[in-house]
């Protein structure tokens, strides 16, 4: 009882830390780290190696990775790429389902670019579509926000699932993750997309018919701000490609390394397996990104591209080195066994990661750190109850990625981006949007346990 008492105490003072004393994330990690090291007994000098080693281990396997993926994704937002897959989802559906429509756009915008970032840049879009439809703009915002939501928690390169991934031991090995996540994150968005047609007949269809500057909104053509500030939007090839390559190249050398060799084991493979390592393949869509930039000033636009994706990155990888570093002191304490032990004879499986992260979610409001946090916590324990293979461990990370989005409230950013960008009534955004997040969420874990019962 006294292991699982330290553990209790030390989510306990992680939670109070972060949430009621407004502490980085990183220090309270770190602060955790120290004192789960003391409190288990090990040795100094092992508690400080120990942190040094989890800190960089973890950030030598993803570090990089985290990085690549968030300057891809502030180049497809400075560019106007997100705009593009807006236009281009709109095209293709026509206006006949309009919310299926707004949670198709935030399901692939936010693959790449942050949910809070990706709310903003479409907000004009979503409600000169809603008043052109004559659809409440409050079902609107719901649909386009849980879309979004939807793959930030679930889909790499989006930076939580990769961190977790990392912590659990999948950093090079994405394409498992990508595919799960994928359907598992198509589904809750379909379930809130669900919940927001509850608000479709609220009469408030040109409640967004102004900017958030205050000037009047075209709903004929909801790019005519961007177009008038830096020109044509770019093509349609030009803005999935940083995406859909790195994604298609992390499958295909999944596929490559299975064990019965299915393209062989020659030279083809080889190359699929460089190609396909998530490193490369995130560097591919750098690449890709690059033929985005602004023609005559493309050496400048990418300096100051790449400056701001790696400012956006810092925190992230900070708080992910931190998390890396609190799992290896937890590694190394008999935590693991204990825990193993005791949670595998209660059944609860998949259900304890998703828990755990819920609690951590719904009481500090960041759901990359509830993802860092959680597969920190659990990391330790995968092999005692029964997820201690690929399989396994990317279902844990869903799992945790499904208590990382319950649930959204006012100690959330995106809770607010949703409900001020929308002018959206603070108890109207808790019925429409927090509800939303919950049903995304218990959505999602039961969709990663009945995966479970067919792939483990």
């Amino acid at each position: 009882m006294l292991y699982l008492s330290i553990l209790i105490a030390l989510i306990a003072f992680i939670v109070l830390a972060t949430s009621r004393w407004k502490l980085h994330p990183f220090l309270v990690l770190l602060a955790g780290a120290l004192i789960a090291g003391f409190a288990y007994g090990l040795p100094a000098a092992e508690i400080v190696a120990t942190i040094g080693s989890g800190f960089g281990g973890i950030l030598g396997s993803i570090g990089l990775v985290i990085a690549l993926g968030t300057i891809i994704g502030v180049i497809l937002e400075r560019s106007g790429a997100a705009l593009t897959m807006a236009e281009t989802i709109i095209r293709l559906l026509g206006e006949r389902f309009p919310t299926l429509t707004m949670s198709l756009i935030g399901y692939l915008v936010s693959i790449p670019v942050f949910c809070d970032s990706g709310y903003v840049i479409l907000n004009s879009l979503k409600n000169a579509v809603a008043a052109r439809m004559k659809v409440s703009v409050t079902a609107m915002s719901v649909a386009l926000a849980t879309g979004l939501y939807a793959t930030h928690t679930f889909v790499p390169p989006t930076p939580g699932p990769i961190a977790a991934a990392g912590n659990l031991g999948l950093g090079s090995n994405l394409g498992l993750l990508i595919a799960l996540g994928a359907i598992v994150a198509l589904i809750t968005a379909m379930a809130g997309m669900l919940w927001a047609n509850r608000f479709i007949d609220r009469d408030d269809a040109n409640a967004g018919l102004l900017t958030e500057e205050g000037q009047a909104l075209d709903t004929d053509d909801p790019f005519a701000a961007f177009r008038e500030k830096h020109g044509a939007l770019p093509s349609a090839s030009k803005a999935f490609a940083p995406i859909l390559l790195p994604i298609a190249l992390i499958c295909l050398g999944s596929v490559a390394s299975f064990p019965t060799a299915p393209l062989g084991e020659g030279w083809l493979q080889a190359t699929l397996n460089f190609l396909g390592s998530p490193l490369i393949a995130l560097a591919i869509g750098v690449a890709a990104a690059c033929t985005l930039l602004p023609v005559g000033r493309k050496i400048e636009a990418l300096h100051t591209q790449v400056g701001e994706g790696i400012t956006a990155a810092a925190p992230i990888l900070l708080i992910t080195g931190a998390g890396g570093a609190f799992g290896a002191v937890l590694k190394a304490t008999p935590l693991g066994d204990f825990l193993g032990e005791t949670l595998s004879s209660l059944g609860i499986g998949l259900f304890m990661p998703f828990l755990v992260a819920a609690a951590l979610k719904t009481a500090q409001g960041s759901s990359t750190v509830a993802l860092v946090t959680t597969s920190a916590l659990i990391a330790p324990m995968l092999g005692s109850i029964g997820l201690d293979s690929d399989t396994g461990r990317t279902l844990a990370v869903l799992a945790i990625g499904a208590g990382a989005m319950t649930v959204s409230h006012a100690n959330d950013s995106f809770f607010w981006v949703v409900s001020q960008f929308s002018r959206m009534p603070v108890a109207l955004a808790y019925r429409a949007q927090t509800l939303a997040t919950l049903i995304q969420g218990v959505t999602g874990i039961l969709v990663v346990w009945l995966m479970s019962l067919v792939l483990l």
